[in-house]
C-alpha cells in the first residue's frame, strides 16, 4: 500500500509535469490508493529527496497499462528509461498483454515512443456529461450486484466484452470489490439480467466504469436506458458524471454523444511489442 506521503509526492509530481506540458496524465488514483499484495507496481526516481520520476503499472486481468512522468527539469537525463526498464521487467513476468499510456498532446511522450518497441492501439476518450433532456425508461432497471450469480453474470460480461481472460476477470472483480467502495450495478430486462456497470463517487465526481451489455441483448435500446437510469441518478445528486470509452467502440461513442456527454481529452496506447 502507498502511504499518504507517496502519493502526496505522485499529485505534486503530476501537477507540475501537466502545467508544463498542458495535458492530462491518466494515473488511476483510485488504484494508486488500494494497492495490496507484495506486487511491484511502482516505481519512483528521487533527487536529493525529491521525487522526480513516477511509473505506475495498473493491471486489469491479463493486461496492464503503464504510465509515468519526469519533472521536466530532469528529462533527457535517462530518468525515465530506467523506469521503464523496470516497469516492463516485472510486467513481462506476469502480463500477456503490455499497454504504454501516454496523453494525445504529450508531443515529448511521442517523441520517447518513436525508441520504443511498440505500436499505436487505440485512443481511449475521457467524456462528461453535459446537462441534456433524457427520458427515463421503467422497461430497464438497476440494482445492485449481491449474489454469486450476479458475479458470474460480471465476469462473462468483462470477458465478451473487454476481452478479459476468465482468470484474469475473475481476480481483477474480486480486487475491485474488496478494495473500493464502488457501486456495483446489474441492468435487468424483462426479467432477465442484461448487463453491468459500475460507478465510483469520489472527490465529489461521479464515474461510470465496465458498462456493458450481452452481445445478444445489444440493438434494442437496453443500454439506453440503463445509461439514462444511472446518469439522472447521479445528476439529482449533483455530481458531475464522467466516462471514458476506447475510440474503436464507434457504437457507445454514439450512444454517449446522444445521451450528452462530450469528449474533453484523450490517451493514446501502445502495444508493446
Amino acid at each position: 500500500m502507498l502511504t499518504k506521503e507517496k502519493l502526496f509526492e505522485i499529485k505534486t509530481l503530476q501537477k507540475i509535469c501537466e502545467q508544463e506540458g498542458g495535458f492530462q496524465l491518466k494515473l488511476n488514483y483510485e488504484m494508486l490508493e488500494n494497492r495490496v499484495g507484495n506486487k511491484k507496481e511502482d516505481f519512483f526516481h528521487y533527487e536529493e529527496g525529491r521525487l522526480v520520476g513516477f511509473l505506475g503499472c495498473y493491471a486489469f486481468g491479463n493486461k496492464v497499462e503503464l504510465c509515468g512522468m519526469v519533472h521536466p527539469d530532469y528529462r533527457r537525463k535517462g530518468i525515465f528509461s530506467k523506469l521503464l526498464e523496470m516497469g516492463l521487467g516485472e510486467a513481462n513476468q506476469r502480463y500477456s498483454r503490455i499497454l504504454l499510456n501516454a496523453p494525445t498532446e504529450s508531443q515529448s511522450a511521442k517523441q520517447f515512443l518513436k525508441n520504443i518497441p511498440c505500436t499505436f492501439e487505440v485512443a481511449e476518450y475521457q467524456m462528461k456529461w453535459q446537462e441534456t433532456e433524457l427520458i427515463e425508461d421503467s422497461t430497464v432497471t438497476l440494482r445492485p450486484s449481491i449474489s454469486n450469480e450476479d458475479m458470474e453474470a460480471e465476469i462473462q460480461l468483462e470477458i465478451l466484452s473487454f476481452g478479459f481472460e476468465e482468470n484474469g476477470a475473475r481476480e481483477f472483480n474480486q480486487l475491485i470489490r474488496e478494495n473500493s467502495s464502488d457501486h456495483h450495478l446489474i441492468i435487468e430486462s424483462n426479467g432477465r439480467v442484461a448487463g453491468k456497470m459500475r460507478v465510483s463517487e469520489s472527490k465529489g465526481e461521479a464515474w461510470i466504469y465496465g458498462f456493458a451489455v450481452f452481445p445478444d441483448l445489444q440493438g434494442k435500446g437496453i443500454g439506453r436506458k440503463a445509461l439514462t437510469k444511472v446518469v439522472l441518478m447521479e445528476h439529482q445528486k449533483g455530481l458531475p458524471i464522467f466516462l471514458e470509452v476506447d475510440s474503436k467502440n464507434a457504437h457507445a461513442l454514439r450512444l454517449y454523444e446522444s445521451c450528452g456527454f462530450r469528449s474533453y481529452h484523450s490517451q493514446d496506447y501502445y502495444l508493446y511489442q
